[in-house]
């Protein structure tokens, strides 16, 4: 490479470096005070870029095309601003001492209904957005030709930088941001009005993702798939950078513009791998970031408030009562609504391995799509490519999909709370990028299609059947581990790691082989879904099967045994029945969500087990949790 190519890579790379540290400088504000893992930031990003281009052509007109175009950009960021406030207000500031589960599935509820409302106003339709006038053309820069927006936008974000860090250590305001990131229990005592303070840091936090995307609109058309894009984009710099470090986000972001600028040439078919392979390593040695600070560790938020003594005879009863009516269902039932049901029982599984380390054990994993795809995946290219008996290649999967969480797992459950959730993210996006650009293997977004049971398993009752008995076996391992020594012992260390190390309890093996158990039914159920849809591809391992697995816990009952079989089978048939209705899906499951979250938390079974009608919850662990505070 001579010397000016290598020089317009570096301004190519620190160009995006800067667009992408204007909206993780407001993810990174919005985190260190409020503590909320916002999903819907994206989302922000994406409704600044069609405030700007809808306002773009009447600003411009009413005061010409020196002064409009930015005038446009600072309206769309203050509208952005005041829709995160309206957010902040209406519904995560009920969630400000919920656990952090809670917090991610609200935000992604948000995301949800924000895409659909979009749709509405906008349409399905890119919008190409106008180039601002004086900064058309291009300079010579070593001999070549580099666009002078990009040069703009060099620098745009490194300005922002400084007037942030002027806002945080020259103001009094700044000061009391600054307080509350540090310890938000002593700025409450001190009497800084924290209501007030986190509404303001959700309003600037929001304008800069309004801003970043009013001034991406040149570089790139408006549409409805930027939110998902940005969104991990900017958790990576956050993450990176120390989440609530400004200077971290602005480092990690020209870490992160750098290596996808020089990445693309050297590692052409890696380039979606590099990025999250960045944040697991620094996670791996620095979990809390290039700049941040080392947290106090505190009992899981997950822990349980009460113990509840279990109603065993009534329980068994109404076990033995549902599987009579899943053993009779394809009996009377349609084929539609049998196939629905082998769903909805292959979901129950996903869902349930991930309660079981979510719950049981504490590791909130954002991941957990990765066993579910490596499972249909394997069971796919065993069938496919080298001739393996379909039964065989179905229980096989899942053993890969287990040894492989064992060796993630024995890196990661070493971490903890969200850095530990951010590993599990950035694990299964480099199995999505890893799937996505293998090609020869996997087909890449094709993926591979027409593998089927053989024989007298292909038809949709007896797969019924086959998928009830694997499954329902599966999930008679788990429950059966809930209530294990093993399982307390797990609980014991969710509740209090210190005293689990003071007894001399090994807690990280235990943690390390339950993520393996959940791998491993997790793969189960990738493998059983391939073959009931004949078929896999990326979106198996994306992250909003991730999501879809959280929402069925939060539906049935994070803290209840039952309750994410439960909520499976009601996601599976709510969204069977509302897609077809209307187009707009995604609001409505948006809504239940956020109501599901901020009127009944504990979900189905949680709330009308109150007397442990219908399940025994996942009760505390023998050792009493206490508050721990270690550096």
């Amino acid at each position: 490479m001579d010397l000016s190519f290598v020089v317009n890579q570096v301004l190519t790379g620190l160009a995006g470096a800067s667009s992408l540290f204007l909206v993780a400088s407001g993810l990174t504000l919005i985190f260190g005070v409020s503590r909320i893992v916002n999903f819907a930031h994206g989302s922000l990003f994406m409704l600044g870029a069609y405030a700007a281009v809808t306002i773009y052509g009447p600003v411009v007109a009413a005061l010409g095309p020196a002064i409009g175009p930015w005038f446009a950009m600072l309206c769309a960021a203050l509208a952005v601003g005041l829709v995160g406030v309206a957010i902040e207000v209406l519904i995560l500031r009920r969630l400000y001492h919920a656990p952090h589960m809670l917090q991610i599935l609200a935000t992604f509820g948000i995301v949800l209904i924000m895409q659909d409302a979009v749709v509405l106003i906008w349409g399905y339709d890119q919008i190409v957005g106008p180039r601002i006038p004086g900064l058309r053309g291009a300079v010579t820069i070593f001999g070549l030709r580099f666009p002078q927006y990009e040069l703009f936008m060099l620098f745009a974000g490194p300005a922002v930088f400084v007037g942030l860090w002027l806002l945080l250590h020259r103001t009094r305001w700044g000061t009391l941001v600054r307080a509350a990131t540090r310890d938000r229990e002593m700025a409450d005592i001190l009497g800084v009005d924290q209501a007030k303070l986190f509404t303001s840091v959700f309003f600037l936090g929001a304008a800069l993702a309004g801003l970043a995307g009013g001034l991406q609109l040149p570089r790139e058309p408006a549409n409805i798939y930027l939110d998902v894009r940005v969104i991990l984009e900017a958790f990576v710099v956050t993450v990176i950078g120390g989440l609530g470090s400004i200077g971290g986000a602005l480092l990690a972001s020209i870490l992160i513009g750098l290596l996808q600028a020089f990445g693309i040439l050297i590692f052409p078919k890696s380039t979606l791998v590099l990025v999250f392979a960045v944040m697991a390593i620094v996670l791996m040695f620095r979990p809390w970031g290039l700049l941040g600070r080392p947290e106090p560790q505190t009992t899981s938020d997950l822990a349980e408030t009460k113990a509840a003594p279990p109603d065993r005879p009534y329980a068994a009863h109404l076990v033995v009562a549902v599987l009579a009516v899943l053993m009779v269902l394809p009996l009377f039932a349609p084929d539609y609504i049998v196939k629905l049901s082998t769903q909805a029982i292959i979901f129950g599984l996903l869902a349930f391995s991930l309660n079981f380390i979510v719950a049981t054990g504490g590791i909130l994993s954002f991941g957990h799509a990765a066993f579910f795809g490596i499972g249909a995946y394997t069971a796919a290219i065993a069938v496919k490519n080298y001739g393996v008996p379909a039964g065989a290649a179905l229980l096989a999967a899942p053993l890969i999909a287990g040894v492989v969480a064992l060796g993630v797992g024995w890196f990661i459950v070493r971490r903890t709370g969200i850095y530990l959730a951010m590993l599990t993210l950035a694990f299964a996006q480099i199995v999505w990028s890893v799937a996505f650009q293998w090609v020869e293997l996997t087909g890449g977004d094709n993926g591979i299609v027409g593998v089927w049971m053989p024989g007298w398993a292909s038809a949709t009752g007896a797969y019924y059947y086959l998928t009830l008995a694997v499954c329902g076996t599966a999930i008679a391992v788990i429950w059966r581990a809930v209530f294990s020594p093993f399982g307390y012992t797990l609980r014991a260390g969710r509740d209090s790691a210190l005293r689990c190390d003071a007894i001399g309890i090994d807690l990280r093996r235990h943690r390390v082989l339950a993520f393996a158990l959940a791998g491993t039914a997790a793969g189960l159920a990738g493998s059983s879904f391939m073959f009931l849809k004949g078929g896999v591809d990326p979106s198996l391992l994306s992250m909003d099967i991730s999501a879809d697995a959280l929402i069925m816990s939060l539906i049935g009952g994070v803290q209840t045994v039952v309750g994410p079989l439960v909520g499976a089978a009601a996601f599976t048939f709510l969204k069977a029945y509302i897609m077809p209705l209307t187009d707009q899906w995604r609001l409505v499951l948006g809504v239940i969500i956020i109501v599901l979250v901020l009127a009944f938390p504990r979900g189905i079974v949680g709330f009308v087990n109150a007397r442990d009608w219908f399940s025994r919850t996942v009760t505390r662990s023998p050792i009493p949790a206490v508050e721990e505070r270690t550096a």
